[in-house]
């Protein structure tokens, strides 16, 4: 019922509410006036009534006064009536739900000391957590510190453990130290004792505990025991090497280097041993390396095929050599070693072949040019030397020792190549050992091992001042040639000249990769020195004629051998092809000369001659008509004499062809000339059926081409 009244109440305080609401909306725009107070008062102005009225025409109260058309003093009397009596209706719902209220209230007080009560409570509780969280704070602070505690204990103790572990001497490594065998079991032992030495050796606040004064007898003893037993040991692998027929590199390699850390530690731990070591192993290999080389030499030596002495010289008589050449004259194709290249050039296209095997060439009853010994002798140093860098480095950590081991080996080789080179007279085999001299430097570059850069380029500065002066030696045999004693009755390539060429033409194949303009500017003075000896030889001859074929058949063979050499030619072989040129031109005149002199006399004086001019003396045909006849009776067997001539006179079938088609086309043209002269003399054409056709003449010319 309480609520029932409590919502009447509040249902018409509302409505009245409302109607106020209203009633004051109506009065803020209109006023609280009465028409006939509007009527009566000139001072009120009803200007913008309208608008007001047009903006309140949506307001639902004011639309329903207007409507009906009510006073507003009525209607708001009115509303104050109903105000009133709801009042009265709200104020007795109120005594009627009294007890309620008071109920209510009472149940509020209770709500309140339960409240308060557990307020106490809940701050009990806060004090108690902020207790808690005090704990839990400290304990947190005490773990942090024990923490810290745990893990510098942890510290010490590891610290302790590695200096317990590095400084105490187990009773097995004694065992193996002192009584076991070197195998590799010893080695890491060797390894944990050279680390234990460090140790006391080189940590400062070792050498100031108690726990080294018990310790450091013991480890002294055992490194004098260890340094003992290796260096017996390793001395006595050293000796394995000088037991004859042992394999050095495979003992290096397989036994020696499995114990290099041996010399580690007593290069680390024993100076003085190492040292002994050291030398025990540098006179042990020079010595064995030494022997090792003075037998292979003594083997070579044997196998050594004589080129040249001093008297092979391109300007030597051949009848003067002491029956080293009994030929009057050298047969074209025989070409002698001493000047030829020939086959000796394979040498540098082997020179990465295996060293020679002595007694298996021995065997076979082989002998060899010198190069062939010194690539063979070279190769087995450089293999040798690589090797012996390469296990130097590795098993002594120490470069220099090679050197100190190869003085021996080296003194060898010089004292042998010191007795070679100055009697070596081979000019060709000196190049050669200079080109191979610089592929083994390559080689040994490629392999990256400079411990022979000085030894070989020693041996390449000895090897060019003995070339040049056994090339000296060719030119002055030229320069100071007999010519006398050179000369021979015989038009035929002279076999000094054919010397020169297998000579030059040798020279300039071993110089084709190199472009070494020395050697270049030496061929050049060779060039002019033969020049000139040819000249002087070619002025023996009686006649011109027998001079010039004795020059063209020179300079013919020389420029084929050398085109051997160099077949896109060079300034040596264009010179000869300058000569030969123009001394081909010389003898195509003597020959025709000689079958054809009465017409090349009249054509090279008067067949330019204008026979219609008014010269003293005009071209007539009785002075050309001999000329007509004779040529027409025995021109074919004067070319057929030309031919036999020139078979007889030139070596070179290709160059005696070559002279003859020169030849014949030369005899072409001062025929041609001559038979248009005839054609401009006066009467000529009576001697057309004397004169020979050129077509007839061409025919033949072909026919002796096709007979090459």
């Amino acid at each position: 019922m309480a609520d029932v009244a409590t919502n009447k109440v509040e249902q018409s305080y509302g409505e009245t509410n409302d109607d106020q609401k209203n009633i004051f909306d109506l009065g803020a725009f209109v006023g609280d006036l009465t028409i006939e107070e509007d009527l009566s008062n000139d001072d009120i102005s009803l200007e913008g009534l309208q608008q007001e009225l047009e903006e309140c025409k949506n307001d639902d109260v004011v639309a329903n006064i207007l409507s009906k058309g009510a006073k507003l003093r009525e209607y708001t009397k009115g509303v104050e009536n109903n105000l009133r009596q709801v009042e009265l209706d709200s104020i007795q719902d109120y005594i009627h739900e009294s007890d309620n209220l008071v109920s209510l209230h009472d149940q509020i007080r209770e709500c309140d000391s339960i409240l308060s009560q557990m307020e106490t409570l809940l701050s009990g509780f806060q004090a108690e957590i902020g207790s808690i969280s005090s704990d839990i704070k400290i304990l947190q602070e005490k773990s942090m510190d024990m923490g810290l505690k745990l893990k510098n204990r942890k510290v010490a103790e590891s610290k302790l453990a590695k200096f317990v572990e590095d400084i105490i001497v187990p009773p097995r490594m004694v065992d193996i130290i002192i009584d076991g065998e070197v195998n590799d079991e010893f080695l890491r032992t060797l390894e944990i004792l050279s680390k234990k030495l460090k140790f006391v050796e080189v940590d400062p606040m070792v050498k100031v505990s108690k726990a080294l004064k018990d310790v450091q007898p013991e480890l002294e003893k055992l490194r004098q025991k260890a340094v003992s037993k290796t260096f017996d040991f390793v001395v006595q692998k050293l000796y394995a090497l000088r037991k004859p027929k042992t394999n050095i590199q495979i003992l290096q390699q397989s036994v020696l280097l499995k114990y290099k850390y041996i010399v580690s530690f007593l290069k680390e731990h024993g100076s003085e041993v190492y040292n002994e070591v050291r030398g025990a192993y540098i006179d042990t290999m020079n010595k064995v390396l030494s022997a090792h080389f003075r037998a292979y030499i003594l083997a070579l030596e044997k196998l050594q095929l004589d080129i040249a002495t001093y008297s092979d010289l391109i300007g030597v008589e051949t009848r003067s050599t002491a029956g080293l050449f009994l030929r009057g004259r050298e047969p074209l194709k025989n070409r002698s070693a001493v000047y030829a290249l020939g086959e000796r050039i394979k040498i540098l296209k082997e020179i990465d072949e295996p060293a020679l095997i002595p007694h298996i060439a021995e065997a076979s009853s082989s002998k060899y040019p010198y190069e062939v010994l010194f690539r063979s002798l070279h190769k087995l140093l450089m293999d040798t030397a690589t090797s012996e860098y390469h296990f130097c480095d590795d098993f002594f950590g120490e470069e220099s020792i090679f050197y100190e081991i190869f003085a021996g080996p080296f003194a060898v080789i010089d004292e042998h190549f010191n007795s070679i080179l100055p009697n070596c007279y081979d000019a060709i085999g000196l190049m050669l050992m200079i080109r191979i001299i610089h592929q083994h430097q390559l080689t040994m570059s490629r392999r990256r091992i400079p411990c022979l850069d000085l030894y070989l380029d020693k041996v390449n500065i000895s090897l060019w001042p003995r070339f040049k002066m056994v090339f000296d030696m060719h030119l002055n045999s030229l320069r100071n040639a007999n010519v006398k004693t050179l000369w021979e009755d015989d038009v035929h390539p002279h076999y000094v000249m054919r010397r020169y060429a297998e000579f030059t033409a040798s020279l300039i194949r071993l110089n084709v990769e190199y472009g070494d303009g020395q050697l270049e500017l030496n061929l050049e003075r060779l060039r002019m020195a033969v020049d000139d000896l040819l000249i002087k030889l070619a002025k023996v001859f009686p006649k011109t004629k027998l001079q010039i074929v004795f020059l063209i058949n020179n300079y013919d063979m020389t420029i084929s051998v050398l085109k051997e050499a160099s077949p896109d030619g060079g300034k040596i072989q264009m010179h000869f092809e300058e000569l030969l040129k123009s001394n081909t031109a010389l003898f195509v005149e003597e020959l025709l000369l000689e079958h054809f002199s009465d017409i090349i006399k009249f054509v090279k004086t008067r067949a330019s001659e204008d026979p219609t001019s008014s010269s003293e003396k005009p071209i007539a045909v009785g002075e050309v008509e001999p000329l007509v006849k004779d040529f027409a009776s025995r021109w074919k067997g004067a070319i057929e004499l030309m031919h036999k001539d020139v078979i007889t006179s030139f070596s070179s079938l290709l160059c005696g062809m070559e002279i003859l088609r020169a030849a014949l086309t030369q005899l072409l043209l001062y025929y041609t000339r001559l038979s248009d002269c005839i054609k401009r003399i006066v009467g000529g054409s009576a001697l057309n059926k004397d004169l020979v056709s050129i077509s007839s003449i061409m025919y033949e010319i072909k026919k002796y081409s096709r007979t090459f």
